[in-house]
Order: C-alpha cells, then structure tokens, then sequence
C-alpha cells in the first residue's frame, strides 16, 4: 500500500516540502510522548553535546536532544520501521538510511528563531539526497514558532552559509532572501500528528516562540543510500562546532 499518492509525491518533486495532516493518528502521538518522556528521564546521562538549551543553567528550557534512537528502542523502531521509513522511501525513491531521530522544542517566550538554512549544508553529501521530516506533537502557529519554506528552493543548488549565535542551527545563509524568495515564503501552521517533510536542500526558517506555550516536535533525517558523506569533513565540522560551544559555555 501506497503511503501517499503520487499527485503528492510530484508536488513534493516541484515545492521542495510537502504537508501532511494528521499523518500519525492521537494513539501514535500518545505512544511517542510517553516514550519521549522516558528518555527525559534519563536526560542526565547524556553527552552535553547532545542536548542544548535556551539557557544552560534553566532545565525548564530544553530545546533539543539528539539521536533519539540511541536512547530508546521505541524510536528505533520509529525511525526504521513502519509508515514513516516507507514514505522516506517513496519520496527518495531509493533505499533510506536513517540518521537520526531528534526531539524539538521552543520553549515559551524564550525558544529562539530559526534562521534560514539548508540541511545539507551540515550533511555534506555527494550527491546531495537526503530529507528531514518534522513531526508535531503540539499546535504549531504563527505565535509559536511556524516553519516556514521557500517554495521549489531546493531547484536551486546548496548556498553559502555562515556561522549563526542560533544553539542547535549554527549556520545560516549568508544572502537570505534574495529577490522573490519572500514571494515564494509558505508559512506552515500543524496539528499534533501533522507530518513536514522536505528536501535537504529546500530553504526554510521558523519563527521564535512569543507564546506561553511550548512548541514541541520530534524530527527525522533519512540519507538516500546513493549519498555519501565527506566523513573527514564532518568530522571535522562536527569537532570543530563542540569545541567552539565549549568555549562560549552553550553546552
């Protein structure tokens, strides 16, 4: 069976993005927030460099922690298994290699801006076919922290980045937006279970949280199993990254 039609999958091919409504059903949202709250449980245990916050000395404002799936089985079994690995497959059309598997958050008032970048940029893929997905666990809208994406950027090859004071998404484009990309800005509001999925080359941006409420998602990333990663480059951004976080005190 089909996880999605290919009407969607040719608008995912053209917009670089794709929507999709209550793409996990209450029971499923359920199932994910109580295992999310057994690995924040255990939070203490985890590498510094792996769990960032708005403001280190504040447990109250986490923002992300990475690889989820080596927390947990559950989300083992929720990266690799199941209608979400199928739908990376379709759109990829070609085997997915999970990655990772990340908890998202901006807490209220405080959760930061995304600033404009592409996931490929940090994943450094010859050639560059990988996508992330972003699972709502809660409403998202325009006071929370909306992602927003720049239709069919993804058309356009990888830009320039440079490096942001934003924790969690520390490049971003240098020349953003360029002429007609405001234009093209689609601005997504999402219901617990809505899943986004986009192109790691697409352009896109959120919005900081001016909310009381959280904003809480959960995020996938899949690598086309044709891409390769530069390792010695990614290893070496990544070094380089915990190092300067390090230094500035942000983990």
């Amino acid at each position: 069976m089909r996880a999605i039609s290919e009407e969607q999958i040719t608008a995912f091919q053209a917009d670089g993005y794709l929507h999709l409504p209550r793409y996990l059903d209450e029971s499923a949202i359920d199932a994910t927030k109580q295992a999310l709250k057994k690995v924040m449980d255990q939070i203490n245990t985890f590498r510094s460099e792996e769990i960032y916050y708005e403001d280190k000395e504040d447990p109250a404002s986490l923002k992300q922690i990475q690889h989820l799936e080596n927390k947990d089985d559950f989300f083992q079994q929720l990266i690799s298994t199941g209608t979400v690995y199928e739908l990376a497959q379709e759109l990829l059309q070609e085997e997915p290699i999970p990655k990772n598997i990340q908890y998202f958050n901006k807490p209220p008032k405080t959760g930061s801006a995304t600033p404009a970048h592409q996931d490929g940029y940090y994943f450094m893929l010859k050639p560059c076919r990988a996508l992330t997905m972003w699972l709502a666990l809660e409403e998202v809208d325009e006071s929370n922290g909306c992602i927003s994406y720049v239709r069919a950027s993804h058309q356009q090859g990888l830009r320039e980045h440079q490096r942001t004071k934003t924790l969690g998404f520390s490049q971003g484009i240098t020349d953003f937006p360029r002429p007609d990309e405001e234009e093209r800005m689609v601005k997504i509001k999402a219901q617990p279970g809505d899943l986004l999925v986009h192109d790691a080359i697409t352009i896109h941006l959120a919005d900081k949280n001016r909310s009381s409420r959280s904003r809480k998602a959960i995020g996938f990333i899949y690598y086309a199993a044709s891409a390769k990663v530069d390792e010695a480059a990614h290893a070496a951004y990544q070094q380089k990254l915990v190092n300067d976080l390090r230094e500035e005190n942000k983990i």
